[in-house]
Order: C-alpha cells, then sequence, then structure tokens
C-alpha cells in the first residue's frame, strides 16, 4: 500500500502530538517525530484495515 498522507504535529508537554490532515480523527503521539509518524501509520493500517482477514488481497483500480 503506497498512500502519501500528510500530518499536522506539534509538541506536547512530554511528547510530540499530530493527527492526519485528511482524516482527522486519526491521532497520535510520539518520542519523537519519527516515532509520531510510525504511530500515525499504524493507526491508519489499523482503521482502513479494522475487520479485514489477515488473507486480504489489495488491487489498484481507476476512479
Amino acid at each position: 500500500m503506497n498512500v502519501q498522507l500528510r500530518m499536522v504535529y506539534w509538541t506536547g508537554e512530554q511528547h510530540w502530538l499530530g493527527k492526519l490532515v485528511d482524516h482527522p480523527e486519526i491521532m497520535s503521539q510520539g518520542e519523537s517525530i519519527e516515532e509520531l509518524e510510525e504511530n500515525l501509520r499504524d493507526a491508519y493500517r489499523e482503521m482502513l484495515l479494522d475487520e479485514v482477514p489477515p488473507d486480504h488481497a489489495i488491487k489498484d483500480i481507476a476512479l
């Protein structure tokens, strides 16, 4: 899956905080910007693939 995501992020009291611009309901935190990015990727994948069985297939389609 190759999706480009944009995040907005800022520093909190102890962690970096951020959310996805196109999916503002997806928020996360991390001790570094890199960890925040990975946590947001994981949250996006979890939301996208929630209740999808592990043996799923992905196919690109044109709109």
